[in-house]
């Protein structure tokens, strides 16, 4: 999954940006609202954490040209922690989900797994599809029971068509969601974690569909 972060807190942006990395997102960041207005509208993101106190143009405002240009990305909110009319405001203006800041971070990773999960359909935080099953909690992998160990893009191959069950997905796309904006992409690799993932959890569990991409289907 890739996430957007909008925090004009250099300190705090980075210590998210870390630690969502370390939890299997490719994450981009912006320091001003302007650049996450932009960002936003241009990238295709699976969520966005956004502070309302943000210079040049405030989170509100990002929120709220988000929505009236029809993007639906789910959004995560960063309030302050009396500022309950910001709530009020930011759920009006579309916002998916809230936090107070100062937060625990495992609060905010928790919000964010079940506002992707919602976003695709998906009701449990266990993912499934035959004998494969990814605990989008813990990252742990397994198949027919057994852990199988993957790298981090193997991992946010599996989990982007996980949670596009049934879908065909371009390579194209996959790419955009696997790498962060400022990653060396290379859609020619994506083939390559798919290989991986099919020597890993079976040879049918990715199916390939001539032309257009790759489903996840019942081996």
């Amino acid at each position: 999954m890739r996430v957007l972060v909008v925090e004009d807190d250099p300190e705090l942006g980075r210590q998210l940006a870390d630690q969502l990395g370390r939890e299997g997102y490719a994450v981009d960041r912006a320091l001003d609202g302007e650049e996450g207005e932009f960002m936003g509208a241009t990238e295709p993101y699976d969520a966005v954490v956004l502070d309302l106190g943000l210079p040049r143009l405030d989170g509100l405002s990002v929120l709220r040209r988000w929505r009236a240009a029809g993007n639906a990305v789910p959004v995560l909110i960063l309030t302050a922690r009396d500022a309950w009319q910001e709530k009020v405001q930011g759920i009006d203006a579309g916002a998916d989900d809230y936090l107070a800041k100062p937060f625990r971070v495992e609060e905010l990773l928790a919000r964010l797994r079940a506002l992707i999960r919602r976003a695709k359909g998906q009701a449990s935080a266990e993912l499934r599809c035959g004998g494969v099953a990814l605990d989008t909690r813990t990252g742990r992998v397994t198949a027919e029971g057994r852990p199988v160990p993957l790298t981090g893009h193997e991992y946010r191959v599996l989990a982007y068509l996980m949670h596009h069950q049934g879908r065909v997905v371009s390579r194209a796309e996959l790419t955009e969601h696997v790498y962060a904006q400022d990653a060396d992409r290379d859609s020619n690799t994506i083939e390559v974690f798919v290989g991986r993932l099919r020597k890993k959890l079976g040879a049918d569990v990715i199916r390939t569909v001539r032309g257009l991409g790759y489903r996840l289907g019942e081996p």
